[in-house]
């Protein structure tokens, strides 16, 4: 390439280029060479919600102290509702064997429980799918009863569960996230448990196995007894000695895939950690006793906790719902029937933990 100096007339004889660059006090110039590389733009990476994420920013925007108290309107208005239509095929027919409410004492037990129960699944943060298991396992054994000694229609008990059930689910569902193992199993931690189909399936007939032989157990021992004196209005224990496993299967069965959906699922989506390290040397009295009773992993505080619920829901609902709404029925009386259901559930849970991953 030719520069514009080459191109102009010499005056004179030219000079060597070492001569000039000599005079110059430098060293000879290497032509310089250019390269031309392709700059890359710097690369922004735009942050994808993940499901937790896009599941808090889900939640209702109402102030927090209006929350909880909408949960309980809704829950009374939908259960008026629902009951107000379908009155004919639930509180006509289960009329025949209901006891009046005859004190605001009564009445105010039965609705101060409802608040309290809402409330236990409120601040104790499950969702919606929690308490709709939750309220099967609470209300599925008073229902039961009229069913087996009262010769009640199954239609009008059912159409009831339905209406408790989903009055209990909808206003969690509105207010509250679905949590991740209910959301989506396979994105939860032990994915490949919780979406194993036949592990889910042995589980719950483990839970119902377990519900079936206690309740059997009961009215092999004690149960029959206790309805017989405690029970004024009882057409008929004929159910206690005539049940066998398979008739008690569609019940037991119901309850033990709720357990397990309430108890099992949500424990093994856990992140389990394990505990922290003691030292039993250097560790306070205070301490020492923490560890002792509740030094577990996550896994297993979660088990122990929901099992208590069940436990305490299931007990208090139960004698409550017997005593004040079935004609005939002494305390005494419904607290033996609600403890069938309460051991049943304690075994479950123990059950449950025993089979799970640690």
């Amino acid at each position: 390439m030719r520069t514009r100096r080459q191109d102009k007339p010499a005056a004179g004889p030219a000079e060597p280029a070492s001569t000039r660059s000599e005079e110059r006090g430098t060293a000879p110039s290497s032509p310089t060479v250019y390269s031309i590389t392709k700059v890359e733009s710097p690369t922004v990476g735009v942050p994808v919600k993940s499901k937790g994420a896009a599941a808090a920013a889900a939640k209702s925007k109402l102030p927090a102290p209006v929350q909880f108290p909408l949960v309980v309107v809704l829950n009374i208005a939908t259960s008026a509702i629902l009951y107000s239509i379908t009155h004919p095929y639930t509180k006509a027919v289960l009329a025949a064997h209901a006891r009046s409410l005859d004190t605001w004492a009564e009445l105010g037990a039965l609705v101060g429980w409802k608040v309290i129960e809402l409330g236990l699944g409120w601040f104790g943060n499950y969702d919606g799918y929690d308490l709709a298991a939750l309220n099967l396992l609470s209300h599925g054994p008073p229902l039961y009863l009229l069913a087996a000694f009262y010769n009640t229609p199954p239609s009008a008990l059912l159409l009831t569960l339905a209406i408790e059930t989903f009055a209990t689910y909808l206003p969690f569902r509105l207010l509250r996230p679905l949590s991740d193992a209910h959301r989506d199993p396979s994105q939860a931690h032990n994915a490949d448990l919780l979406t194993d189909k036949p592990i889910q399936l042995l589980t719950s007939l483990l839970s119902g196995a377990i519900y079936t032989v206690t309740l059997f157990a009961a009215y092999a021992t004690y149960l029959p007894t206790a309805m017989i004196v405690y029970f004024d209005s009882l057409p008929s224990i004929a159910a206690a000695h005539e049940s066998t496993y398979v008739n008690l299967l569609p019940v037991t069965v119901t309850l033990g895939f709720a357990a397990t959906f309430f108890i099992f699922t949500p424990a093994e989506a856990e992140e389990n950690e394990k505990p922290r390290d003691f030292d039993p040397a250097n560790a306070s009295l205070k301490e020492t006793v923490s560890w002792n009773f509740w030094g577990w992993s996550k896994r297993a505080k979660m088990i122990i906790k929901r099992t208590a619920t069940i436990m305490i829901v299931t007990g208090v609902s139960t004698t409550l719902q017997t005593s004040l709404t079935v004609a005939g029925a002494e305390t005494k009386g419904a607290m033996a029937w609600a403890s069938v259901w309460v051991i049943a559930a304690a075994i479950t849970g123990l059950g449950l933990g025993a089979v799970g991953s640690e």
